[in-house]
């Protein structure tokens, strides 16, 4: 037997029983669509940083290797130097940024600077870049997309960490592709690589 408080009827005792139940059921279904929100991001993210890679390697494959030291004024970085800026800054707001560990130091890590590389060297440091950033991506812990971080002054989650990755890979290849149209060349289409 059920005891009822006094001043309460057993109706009290279940309408409560049935509204605490239905608010439980009100705030699964409002929280259940916004955490299903973040694998869809990663996936649709992922799909979308592939497309980056493939467009990219398009651009420095299109480019003569002859080519690659040209800059667009005295101050810019020549060709092959935004394409290496490209892999060190994606590895350092993945590897680092994301996934915690210690950022490689310019000075003495030549691994992702342009040094004496060939074309075919340079490629290939940006395609183990963008594997190696897309495992850290794809293995990455959903719930420390909100996690912050300083991020030059400012404070941003690691969700717009990603994003700013991708600002940055874009504008890069940018003005890779302004070199390009100096020298007489036509870039590749980027319709095909959204």
């Amino acid at each position: 037997m059920a005891l009822i408080a006094p001043g309460h009827s057993k109706d009290d005792s279940t309408m409560k029983h049935y509204f605490l139940l239905s608010m439980a059921f009100l705030l699964a279904a409002l929280t259940t669509p916004l955490m299903a929100q973040d694998p869809v991001f990663i996936q649709e993210y992922l799909e979308r940083l592939e497309n980056s890679r493939k467009y990219l390697v398009l651009v420095a494959e299109t480019m003569p290797e002859e080519q690659y030291t040209f800059k667009a004024t005295p101050e810019s970085l020549s060709f092959a130097e935004h394409l290496m800026h490209i892999a060190w800054a994606m590895d350092w707001h993945a590897q680092s940024l994301m996934g915690g560990r210690d950022a490689r130091d310019w000075n003495t890590d030549t691994e992702l600077q342009v040094a004496q590389k060939t074309k075919a060297e340079m490629i290939a440091a940006i395609n183990q870049t963008f594997a190696a950033t897309q495992t850290l991506i794809s293995q990455f812990n959903l719930a420390q997309l909100k996690d912050t971080l300083e991020y030059f002054g400012l404070h941003r989650t690691k969700r717009q960490i990603l994003l700013l990755l991708a600002d940055h890979i874009t504008h890069h290849r940018a003005q890779m592709l302004v070199s390009m149209r100096l020298k007489g060349l036509v870039p590749p289409r980027y319709v095909l690589y959204q």
